[in-house]
């Protein structure tokens, strides 16, 4: 099939206001292939309830939803990646808390001691009725010091690269209570989202988030931060922090430089059993794939596809099974399956034509998303084909509709989809400023705690007693340290702050 997609707009706006008609992608968008269509972003919910998706944000900065995972799930995924034992995964995968490594098959979760230099480890009671805790749920780390504006995470990075994040939360009553504590996360200077996992613990669940993001130096800052909804005697806490580089092709159409994208759904459809993942699926960067089932009829593939061919790179074992209709028939689907909140999504569509391989081997049909056309005429083969739409407008419940072209022989299919939520970042602060506060933090003998990240943002979370001004860049512009007892030199970094006034 052909190389398509719904062109983006030369600029990103997050309300997408006006949709331009879908065309075949104009030239450096990439080339015609017999394989895949080009695509971009993110993650998830189940009606098998292996992981239900659960919108539990308050209306505070973008509502983006949770995902959660039934204790039992993640134990499994840990023992399927231990009985295929492919490739070592990329990246970090950080067990907050623990006091050593722990590998399991080819992971290795690691201690977060060289990440963060704040905070409180604790260990996690495995939950009433045994079963066992998942190593990198067994521990956590809290953060008691309610005078910090937010605590940070540092890992290194490849400058310009993209990162698939994951934060997994699991409160366990580490601090003798039994509600969860409610609190922000945040990515970059961005506030990301509102974490409260109240509801997903009460049914044993942990609750995970995930995103895609752009690193714009050598380090990548993922914090969380008190806020109005934070009890004064909870603490914020993180059970285990995840770090996937991402090749370039993969969501490549998302304007990084400005936005983010944030996982709402990722299914396998026809699949009602196990999640699909690192490295059961083959998917080099840990995704993971929900099984998706809602009475349409299944179908196997007898063919294969080579993920490599896809932009977005999604994993052989998606297109072995797919849904499907009777022909002439249409094939509806109300997926996701929870209501969504109005905003613009990256959405991508994976499709093959499960007969075996021979020039008959094709299928034709419409695609639209609430009615509105999508792609039409798409010619789906046994090499596969993708769709993407890279800033979709959507709100409430989403219906995906299949049309089968006049005199197809064969029903349409679908095997996979993915949905993120299109997130404007919140800025940055100027690098030369960056620059100099680090090194002041260097030099000083105890620095505030909440001096890591990005000294100015998100506005409300500066680092304490730094006062910086808003615009295109943030920039720092007074220091008040009194009282601090932060001790040691000043560095010679100061001279990178030129648009200081006040010390």
């Amino acid at each position: 099939s052909e190389l398509v997609g719904h062109q983006p707009p030369q600029k990103y706006s997050f309300f997408f206001l006006d949709r331009e008609p879908l065309k075949k992608l104009p030239p450096g968008r990439g080339k015609t292939t017999q394989r895949s269509q080009a695509g971009n972003p993110h993650l998830l919910s189940s009606r098998r309830r292996l992981l239900n998706l659960h919108c539990s944000c308050r209306p505070r900065g973008w509502r983006v939803p949770p995902m959660v995972a039934p204790l039992s799930l993640l134990a499994a995924l840990l023992a399927v990646v231990h009985v295929h034992g492919a490739d070592a995964l990329s990246g970090y995968q950080i067990n907050c808390g623990a006091g050593g490594e722990r590998v399991v098959g080819n992971v290795t979760w690691v201690p977060d001691g060289p990440f963060v230099r704040v905070g409180s480890a604790a260990a996690v009671p495995s939950p009433p009725g045994g079963g066992g805790m998942p190593p990198m749920l067994s521990s956590l780390r809290y953060f008691p010091d309610a005078s910090a504006r937010k605590h940070c995470y540092v890992l290194p990075a490849a400058r310009k690269a993209t990162y698939l994040v994951r934060t997994t939360y699991y409160y366990g009553g580490f601090d003798g209570g039994d509600k969860p504590p409610v609190f922000d996360q945040i990515i970059e200077g961005t506030r990301w989202s509102e974490v409260d996992t109240a509801a997903d613990y009460a049914r044993g669940r942990a609750t995970y988030f995930e995103a895609v993001v752009r690193a714009t130096g050598r380090q990548v800052s993922v914090c969380v931060a008190r806020n109005a909804g934070t009890a004064p005697t909870s603490s914020p806490f993180i059970s285990a922090l995840e770090v996937v580089p991402l090749d370039d092709s993969v969501y490549n159409s998302t304007d990084f430089s400005s936005y983010a994208l944030s996982t709402i759904a990722r299914h396998s459809f026809g699949h009602d059993a196990s999640v699909l993942s690192h490295p059961d699926a083959g998917d080099e960067f840990n995704r993971y794939w929900e099984p998706y089932s809602d009475g349409a009829p299944v179908v196997e593939s007898q063919g294969s596809v080579a993920p490599a061919a896809f932009w977005n790179k999604p994993p052989e074992d998606v297109f072995r099974r797919g849904v499907t209709a009777s022909r002439g028939d249409t094939l509806e689907l109300q997926w996701p399956p929870a209501p969504l909140p109005k905003a613009s999504y990256y959405l991508a569509l994976y499709f093959q034509d499960n007969r075996a391989p021979s020039p008959l081997s094709w299928r034709v049909f419409d695609v639209a998303v609430n009615g509105q056309a999508f792609f039409a005429g798409l010619n789906v083969s046994t090499a596969g084909s993708m769709l993407y739409g890279a800033a979709w407008p959507l709100s409430g419940q989403t219906k995906i509709t299949l049309t089968p072209a006049p005199g197809s022989p064969v029903g349409p299919v679908i095997n996979a989809a993915e949905l993120m939520m299109v997130v404007p970042l919140g800025g940055r602060t100027h690098p030369r400023d960056v620059i100099g506060m680090e090194g002041l933090a260097r030099g000083f003998a105890k620095p505030p705690s909440d001096w890591s990240g990005d000294p100015c943002l998100p506005v409300g979370n500066s680092w304490t007693g730094v006062s910086c001004s808003q615009g295109a860049l943030a920039r720092v512009t007074a220091l008040n340290l009194t009282n601090f007892s932060v001790g040691g030199s000043i560095s010679d970094s100061i001279a990178n702050l030129t648009a200081i006034s006040s010390v």
